[in-house]
């Protein structure tokens, strides 16, 4: 349904040109968005979906396993979004502090974006409400350290930004101007806290996505904060127990049509189109995970019945092999500090993953060893290359 503009411009001043900035309407949009019987199946399928990827706590020994890595993965493919070229194994490594050659402030972004996720679902689980202010300390993580560290983080932005193009005059898109922002932000958190309004909260997280995203309330890192807003509201509407839902791959594959789409909710008003969109991404990712999980239950099993074959070597291996479940790149050094095994002890029981070709040696150094759980991190990395 094309309703037509779903804000208004307003004439700003920026970089000494005169500019159309963008103010949208507060959300729900009018007339409602329309529940067609294709889009109610839409809906059910999505709403099924993330059921069982709720379930996954009964798939895997420990839910926090998968989380783990998950949110690391999301993380690489959001930032990769905004032009990072930072993999996967750069986060692990450089959170094991031993990164030769990994671009520092690409994968500094990427930890960052770890740091925002992970303080956001603490304050969910302290029952601080998802809000404006909640919305300002995960973007003060978000750019702690780092390129973008200049740039007021914590704060809405003062002055007026664009989207695409060398300069306002002919920018792609001009968000609202600097002294709307405030209003616009007030006027979303209560679109999210209002219990009156008639749309499901998978719905009202599609809804809000877009509407971040046209405010664009700070100087940087309106994507990747837009992008974690989702996850956050199905946790906080009950929808998952847990944030686990991270759409940046499906955005990632299909950037030009996600762009589009955004573009035509403001320019013509089609919430349809957007929805229908979202939902197929939010099945097909809740899908997908499932799935992951899956694969790595049935790894687990199967390295750890290999495993049971090593002889005297076997309980110490096992330690180790508990800590790579969690840690898929690990160093010999902490692996002894997380099980609480001697040097010697570990490095035996790795010498008998290896053997297995369970894990394989990454640095080819003598010193600093990394081990990798390739497998593990194979299945991990589908689609999170660099863009």
């Amino acid at each position: 349904m094309e309703r037509g503009l779903t804000g208004y411009y307003e004439t700003t001043t920026t970089a000494g040109e005169s500019v159309r900035a963008f103010v949208p309407h507060p959300l729900p949009p009018e007339p409602p968005l329309e529940l067609s019987p294709q889009r109610q199946h839409l809906l059910e399928r999505a709403h099924l979906a993330l059921g069982r990827l709720d379930s996954i706590a009964l798939l895997l020994p420990d839910p926090n396993i998968f989380l783990y890595a998950y949110v690391r993965r999301e993380a690489v493919l959001s930032s990769q979004i905004e032009g990072t070229q930072s993999s996967l194994s750069d986060l692990l490594l450089f959170e094991l502090e031993d990164a030769p050659g990994v671009p520092f402030d690409d994968v500094v972004e990427v930890s960052n974006y770890v740091a925002a996720l992970e303080h956001g679902i603490a304050r969910l689980q302290e029952d601080f409400p998802l809000s404006g202010r909640l919305i300002r300390e995960m973007h003060e993580v978000l750019l702690s350290r780092g390129r973008g560290s200049g740039k007021s983080p914590g704060e809405f932005r003062r002055s007026q930004n664009w989207i695409g193009g060398t300069r306002p005059g002919n920018a792609h898109f001009v968000p609202p101007p600097p002294q709307a922002v405030p209003g616009c932000i007030a006027a979303l958190e209560n679109f999210i806290h209002d219990q009156q309004t008639p749309y499901p909260t998978l719905l009202k997280a599609a809804l809000a996505h877009v509407q971040f995203e046209t405010i664009h309330p700070f100087l940087d890192g309106n994507g990747r904060i837009g992008r974690l807003l989702i996850a956050f509201i199905l946790s906080q509407g009950a929808v998952l127990s847990r944030p686990m839902l991270y759409l940046s791959l499906y955005f990632k594959r299909h950037r030009s049509e996600y762009y589009r789409l955004l573009d035509l909710v403001r320019l013509k008003g089609d919430w349809e189109a957007w929805a229908d969109f979202f939902l197929e991404g939010v099945e097909q990712t809740a899908h997908n995970a499932v799935q992951t999980a899956q694969r790595l239950v049935a790894l687990f099993k199967e390295d750890s019945a290999q495993i049971q074959t090593l002889g005297r070597q076997t309980a110490s291996a096992l330690r180790v092999f508990d800590v790579l479940r969690e840690r898929p790149l690990l160093s010999a050094g902490e692996a002894a500090h997380r099980t609480g095994l001697t040097f010697a002890t570990v490095a035996k029981g790795i010498a008998g993953l290896e053997r297995l070709g369970i894990v394989q040696e990454i640095t080819g150094q003598r010193r600093n060893r990394v081990f990798a759980y390739g497998r593990y991190l194979a299945a991990l990395n589908e689609g999170a290359e660099p863009l």
